[in-house]
């Protein structure tokens, strides 16, 4: 599979500007995702140079809606919409500076009832900057 960048990954995430934090999905097997986000000044959640901590949960909580969205799209399906529902041992480690790249890297642990359990780990340039795991809900189509 190529990458998906740009507008394409608007067929994967229900996001529209400007609260799109996922800006490239980088593959995918049946369980993990990789996606990634370069921060730039009109990132939504950047203030005074560094994307903040409200601002990693979300690109890693969109990772994984792009995860399912790339799911159904490989299913002939429309793109599900999903719910953070919880966030748990999430760990920040530095927060991520305008012009860096985040790529993330996601594990689906479970899923069950609509809820996927999933682990992540966001890099800059090779160094953990945040993980964590989160449940996310997906309503049903």
């Amino acid at each position: 599979m190529a990458e998906i960048r740009g507008e394409d990954i608007k067929e994967l995430i229900p996001q529209r500007e400007p609260a799109i934090l996922v800006d490239a999905f980088y593959g995918a097997t049946e369980s993990e995702a990789d996606t990634g986000l370069v921060v730039s000044d009109d990132t939504m959640f950047c203030s005074r140079g560094c994307l903040e901590e409200p601002g990693l949960v979300e690109h890693v909580a969109q990772s994984a809606s792009a995860f399912a969205g790339y799911r159904a799209k490989i299913e002939n399906r429309p793109a599900p919409v999903g719910f953070l529902a919880e966030v748990r041992k999430f760990r920040i480690h530095f927060l991520p500076h305008v012009g860096d790249r985040l790529c993330t890297h996601i594990h689906v642990v479970s899923e069950a009832l609509g809820v996927s359990l999933l682990t992540a780990e966001t890099k800059v340039n090779g160094e953990v900057a945040a993980c964590g795991q989160l449940k996310i809900y997906i309503k049903p189509s």
